[in-house]
């Protein structure tokens, strides 16, 4: 049975658990605070080590100012994560804005990627609430999951999650589109943060 390691304990790692047991996946959380997780039940929760050991696919569900020191001093080597993290500075929005603590021409996956360059990292599910990340519903349409990644293999088997989450899964080349990527979290946002609508999720339309 496929095994998955999910790094986190907050919305997005708990949506994303769901989403993977209903797919039958054997899931295993981890955080660095496992009494965070003692409402979840019927999923395994351990040590971040612990759920980096348990499967070479892992899903990193932290803050995006914890996501490279969460990961420091592990075995990452040929490890698929799917990155979901954005980097949303510690301030409040400005007009419904979020504001990011990276560079414009740097993106936050692409210091994960160039921190641990063993890991094969592919940035997906950063640019939609967590109450939409699985099997979405949109009166019958698939919305579009934008995902980039330096590594073919690893996107290859991100995709097929992608597709079975409800997805449709549109590849937007290596880590340096990932900026693009983690902006889409600011553009979804706003209509969040400045009206309160958060039922939203990308469309790719192509003629």
């Amino acid at each position: 049975m496929k095994k998955v390691g999910i790094i986190g304990s907050g919305h997005v790692a708990q949506a994303m658990s769901a989403g993977f047991k209903d797919l039958g996946y054997l899931v295993r959380l981890g955080t660095r605070d496992v009494s965070q997780l003692s409402n979840l039940e019927n999923i395994e929760k351990g040590t971040v080590k612990e759920a980096i050991d348990y499967s070479n696919l892992l899903v990193l569900c932290v803050k995006g100012k914890a996501a490279v020191s969460v990961l420091n001093g592990f075995d990452l080597s040929n490890k698929i994560i799917i990155d979901t993290t954005n980097p949303i500075e510690d301030v409040a929005p400005k007009n419904g804005v979020l504001q990011y603590f990276t560079k414009s021409n740097h993106s936050l996956m692409e210091t994960l990627q160039e921190t641990f360059p063993d890991a094969h990292f592919v940035k997906a599910f950063n640019s939609v609430g967590s109450h939409l990340m699985y099997k979405p519903d949109f009166d019958g349409q698939k919305p579009t999951m934008f995902y980039c990644g330096d590594n073919e293999d690893a996107k290859i088997s991100v995709k097929g999650i992608l597709e079975s989450f409800g997805w449709d899964a549109l590849d937007m080349g290596k880590k340096e589109s990932s900026g693009a990527l983690e902006s889409l979290c600011v553009l979804w946002c706003i209509s969040g943060l400045r009206d309160n609508k958060w039922q939203h999720a990308y469309k790719f339309l192509e003629k």
